[in-house]
Order: C-alpha cells, then sequence, then structure tokens
C-alpha cells in the first residue's frame, strides 16, 4: 500500500510512505479499516485481503512505513513488543544459542530465560559492551545475536557495525531492540543488522496511547517471522496500527525536543551534590560517548541516575515529582519516572539485578517534550 519512497528525507517518508489517500474515498489519512473479514468476488478471488489477523489495510499501511523509516525491505506489526520479540526468537529450534547483553529489558530476559529456555534454546549473557565480550560468548550453535542500544535502563551503547560484523563472521543474525532510539536517530539496518525490533508503544507511538510491536528487515528474514504472525496471530487491531501511523507522522520533532530536554536536564543533574552519578550517552564522560555520536543522530530522551543516598533517597525522588508521573513504560510526550527494580526490571532476579547494577538506587527518566524549565524544577524539588 502506498508508493515506494525510500529516496525522500525521514520526515517525508513518516508522513508519506504507506500512506497515499484511500482509493476508494480519497480520505487523505489512511482510515481504521474496522473489519474481521473482506467479501470474495469467488472462492480465492479477493482484492488482497481475506481476514484481518492475516492482514489488514491499516496494518499494512503501518509496516509500509516502519520498512521505509529503518530502510527495510519488509516490516511486520504485532500486538506488543514482546509479541514481536516471541516472534524472532520462535524462528529458532530447540539447541540454538542466543548471545545477548547482559544490561537487558527485563521482559526480554523473562522470554528468554522463563519461556524458550525451558524449551530448549540457550542464552548466554555478555557485561561487556565492547565486542570483545560478544566474540567470548559466541559460539558455533549460536544463531541469533540480541542486542539494544541504548540498553535498558542503563544506557550503554554497542558498537552496532562491529557487532554485525562478528555475527556474520560466526555464521549468526544480528537483530537489535531499537526501542531506545526509534528510527529517526539511529537505522541499525545501515549499520549492518539483519533485523529490528521495536515496541511501537513508545516513540513511534509517541503518546502513551496504544500498545504495539514491529519486526523489521530483509525478506528472506521476515518470511518465516510472518508465517509466525499469522499462525499465532500476535497482530494489533486496526485501531492500534493508526494511532501508531498517527504517532510516526511527528516521530522528528518529538525527538528534537527529547533529545534536546534530556541534554539539557543530564547536564543539570551532573552539577547537583546530591546525584551520585548520571547514565545519559550524550555526556562526554560516558563511556561509550564516542561510538553514540558515530552512529547515533543525537543521543536520546532516557536518562538513567543514581542518588547518592542510595534506595532512600530514589524513594524520596520517585514520590515527590509532580510532572515526571510514575509509571511503567518510556517515550510518550510526558514525562515519566520509574524505578527500573520494581518495575520494568522486576521480573530478572534480585541477586542478577544488583550485579548488573539495576538496584533499588537507580531512577529512569523518560524525559517528555514539556517546557524544560518546568521539568528541572520538579526535579530539583525532588531531590533536594
Amino acid at each position: 500500500m502506498g508508493t515506494d519512497r525510500t529516496s525522500d528525507g525521514f520526515s517525508t517518508r513518516a508522513i508519506h510512505a504507506g500512506q497515499d489517500a484511500d482509493p476508494a474515498t480519497g480520505a487523505t489519512v489512511v482510515p481504521i479499516y474496522a473489519t474481521s473479514t473482506f467479501t470474495q468476488e469467488s472462492p480465492g478471488q479477493h482484492k488482497g485481503y481475506e481476514y484481518s489477523r492475516s492482514g489488514n489495510p491499516t496494518r499494512a499501511a503501518l509496516e509500509t512505513a516502519l520498512a521505509a523509516l529503518e530502510g527495510g525491505e519488509r516490516a511486520l506489526a504485532f500486538a506488543s513488543g514482546l509479541a514481536a520479540t516471541t516472534a524472532v526468537l520462535s524462528t529458532l529450534k530447540p539447541g540454538d544459542e542466543v548471545a545477548a547483553a547482559a544490561d537487558l529489558y527485563g521482559g526480554t530476559f523473562r522470554l528468554l530465560e522463563r519461556v524458550f529456555k525451558p524449551w530448549g534454546l540457550v542464552p548466554r549473557y555478555t557485561e561487556e559492551t565492547g565486542v570483545e565480550g560478544f566474540a567470548a560468548i559466541v559460539t558455533p550453535a549460536t544463531r541469533l545475536v540480541w542486542i539494544e542500544t541504548p540498553t535498558n535502563p542503563l544506557l550503554q551503547i554497542l558498537d552496532i557495525a562491529a557487532i554485525a560484523r562478528l555475527a556474520h563472521d560466526r555464521g549468526a543474525v544480528l537483530a537489535v531492540d531499537n526501542t531506545f532510539a526509534s528510527p529517526y536517530l539511529q537505522t541499525p539496518i545501515a549499520l549492518g543488522a539483519d533485523l529490528v525490533v521495536h515496541s511501537t508503544t513508545k516513540y513511534l507511538g509517541g503518546h502513551s496511547d496504544v500498545i504495539g510491536g514491529a519486526v523489521i528487515g530483509r525478506r528472506d528474514l521476515l518470511d518465516p517471522i510472518a508465517f509466525y504472525q499469522n499462525a499465532a496471530g500476535g497482530v494489533p487491531g486496526p485501531f492500534d496500527s493508526w494511532l501508531v501511523l498517527r504517532g510516526i507522522k511527528t516521530l522528528a520533532v518529538r525527538m528534537e525536543r527529547h533529545c534536546a530536554n534530556a541534554r539539557a536536564l543530564a547536564q543539570w543533574l551532573v552539577e547537583q551534590p546530591q546525584v551520585e552519578r548520571v547514565y545519559y550517552p550524550g555526556l562526554p564522560d560516558h563511556p561509550n560517548h564516542e561510538v553514540a555520536r558515530r552512529q547515533m543522530r543525537d543521543f536520546g530522551g532516557m536518562i538513567s541516575v543514581r542518588l547518592k543516598g542510595g534506595a532512600a533517597a530514589a524513594q524520596r525522588m520517585l514520590t515527590r515529582t509532580r510532572l515526571f508521573s510514575l509509571a511503567e513504560s518510556l517515550g510518550g510526550v510526558e514525562s515519566l519516572i520509574g524505578h527500573p527494580a520494581t518495575m520494568t526490571h522486576a521480573s530478572i532476579p534480585a541477586a542478577i539485578r544488583a550485579a548488573r547494577g539495576v538496584d533499588d538506587g537507580l531512577v529512569r527518566l523518560s524525559v517528555g517534550i514539556e517546557d524544560v524549565e518546568d521539568l528541572r524544577e520538579d526535579l530539583d524539588q525532588a531531590i533536594s
């Protein structure tokens, strides 16, 4: 659905890819095709759609737009980011190994350890952010290398191009969870990745009003995932697809504001006497700052903070903000504050969490697009 727009600029693709005027009515905005089934002219003779689990025009428009933004041959939309992750992992076989960075979204860790490991998958993790860490855990049985960058919640930056070369040299596929960056800040496929995964709930949707996921990549790798999408049925409805499409139209302008606000707040937080450490790849002293500069357009809207007062100080901060809402998720226009140890990463055993630096003293900020002076005042009164 829609004209190929791969040569257009980012915002042009975000607004137009897959979103031509509706041929039936001329509607400028892609309609919400709220139908479960499609009338056929005769058995097997239809207009490209049969049943909305298998395909829906609104979802097809979203998938076309996502492929255009990430530079993939094809995209598949799912009911959630975890549904998209599950679809990728379901293409593997018992005995296959997955190599992953240790700093990992708790839901992905839970899938690997509690769903797919009992089934026969073998996950391996590295604490090192450099390619050397992956070289140490990739074996002849490794079929998939899975990374996030920036990572959740410690905002580590992994060198996509270097890890892609390693994965391909070892006969593995590289999948990159690009949720924290969004395709506006980073396009992993252009850096050598094979698959890109998103929770479209976050920056792509951008308004905290929809749950969704996506996988983007080469057509030959997407074919078995497309089979799983239809066979397992974890697809988004047409209204959810439409909401993500609407969010994508303003992705570029939103990300510019998210990044500007986060950069200003990170620089301010570093100077506060109550703060022990700020995790933000845009800070010059971030250990992966140069990699981030090389592979990202900007440094993102996520910040993690460790206060000098430890868990008690974190608890006070979490319960005293007025504009930063204490809530799960990220990437919406409104600012959120979260506690990874009890929220996004609660599914990881406490000892493993603590060893990885995700303890009770860590606070994660999703910086929204409000006036930055108001956000700074809110954080100031919360940590004072």
